[in-house]
């Protein structure tokens, strides 16, 4: 099944922009982390649970912390793109087989690390994309909401039906949608369990883009490539900024921009951005 789920994953890696060596940085039973295109530092992290439609086991969460562990230390990376290998899925939520053989403090300890993983995604210091194709429902959604930007594929169904369970979504849902969206229709969507059509998403914000449902994963790329290929140190800078600043006023807020200005102003990047605008030619950014 592995072989198999590997070809699928190499099938889906031709559309990357420029077609360059593919290499797998690490694989397991449901997470693959395959270094895409090597020349633009862009790293993809692909939800491989054929078995369980993408659903979130506890070896899965344990699989997925690993990669993005792995990808937090590596200087090279750019950006990241979230993904699936399974069509029509991006993430069906909590493996609820699962969670019902569970006591009650196993639960609460799961949904910690849950949400724990997907702080873990939303800090990493790079941009991040979630190339949502299929179903992103519950702890789907959640997750793809711990990424900068989402993008979906014309047939992508999206929502957070977990009170129609009797729960909350408890791995950031109720604090990332309401941040994007505004109270109210976070409010509403979370109220009402609605399942979003990736139109209806569209409209509110909830995703950054939509596609033709087999053109996520290249526009996902073309994103990700237009984003290594601009100054990264000053990416990071700028994410942290934003991320930082959202949560301050705006006096602080300023202040934190004016730290995160400091950040690049003495860097050879800089430099090399100036130069390259004088000289009409594209700029060669060395991350230092």
């Amino acid at each position: 099944m592995m072989i198999q789920n590997y070809r699928r994953v190499l099938v889906n890696s031709n559309r990357c922009v420029n077609n360059s060596i593919r290499r797998y940085l690490s694989t397991s039973d449901n997470i693959i982390l395959l270094n895409k295109c090597n020349n633009t530092n862009i790293a993809t992290i692909s939800l491989n649970r054929f078995d369980g439609k993408n659903s979130l086991s506890n070896k899965m969460i344990n699989e997925l912390k690993n990669a993005i562990d792995n990808v937090n230390v590596d200087n090279n990376i750019r950006a990241l793109i979230l993904t699936s290998t399974v069509q029509g899925i991006f993430c069906a939520g909590a493996d609820l087989k699962e969670r019902l053989t569970m006591p009650d403090d196993q639960v609460e300890e799961f949904v910690s690390k849950l949400r724990s993983t997907f702080t873990d995604i939303e800090n990493l210091p790079f941009p991040t994309i979630a190339a949502i194709e299929g179903v992103a429902l519950g702890g789907g959604l959640e997750l793809a909401l711990a990424c900068d930007i989402r993008i979906g594929g014309s047939k992508a169904i999206l929502g957070l039906p977990e009170t129609s369970l009797a729960i909350i979504p408890g791995a950031g849902g109720t604090q990332r949608l309401p941040r994007l969206l505004g109270i109210a229709k976070a409010k509403e969507l979370i109220f009402l369990s609605k399942r979003l059509t990736a139109a209806d998403a569209l409209s509110i914000g909830l995703i950054n883009e939509m596609v033709e449902s087999e053109n996520v994963l290249k526009k996902a790329t073309e994103i990700a490539k237009e984003i290594s290929e601009k100054g990264p140190i000053a990416q990071r800078m700028a994410k942290l900024a934003i991320d930082k600043g959202i949560h301050m006023s705006m006096n602080d807020a300023l202040i934190h921009e004016k730290k995160c200005y400091s950040g690049v102003v003495k860097t050879h990047d800089r430099k090399e951005g100036l130069l390259a605008f004088k000289e009409k030619r594209k700029p060669i950014y060395l991350n230092k």
